[in-house]
């Protein structure tokens, strides 16, 4: 039998494999999840999802994700995965993600547009696309 493709979207996502006994973790709902074949069966319910890679960073046995997704909402959010890595393949994954909102007005002296434009880190509502 040959080596698995990349066939979960999280691991379109990170460019790599996962392991069999890979976990996931999610600190904004506390959840874990434990098992690639269970992770998956998360994902299969995520129809209609919308997603686009920013920029991948590899460090060792770490590889950091920035992307985007859309769950159907016409809302963007922002987010990173950071997989741990043993032997070229994910053993647990953290992922964040960020509801968008609009700054509040005390912030506007202090801070600056962020340029996002759709091929940049950040892809916007257009340029993601139906996985």
């Amino acid at each position: 039998m040959g080596e698995p493709t990349h066939s979960t979207r999280l691991e379109r996502i990170l460019g790599v494999q996962l392991s069999e006994d890979a976990v996931r973790q999610w600190p904004q709902s506390g959840e874990l999840i434990r098992g690639r074949s269970r992770i998956a069966e998360v994902e299969s319910h995520f129809v209609g999802l919308r997603l686009g890679v920013g920029r991948r960073h590899t460090c060792g046995d770490t590889v950091v994700v920035e992307w985007s997704t859309d769950y159907g909402d016409g809302r963007v959010y922002r987010n990173v995965s950071i997989a741990e890595l043993e032997a070229g393949r994910a053993v647990r994954v953290t992922d964040y993600w960020g509801e968008p909102f609009t700054p509040p007005p005390w912030r506007e002296t202090l801070a600056e547009s962020l340029e996002m434009p759709a091929d940049g880190t950040w892809p916007t509502d257009d340029a993601l696309t139906q996985d």
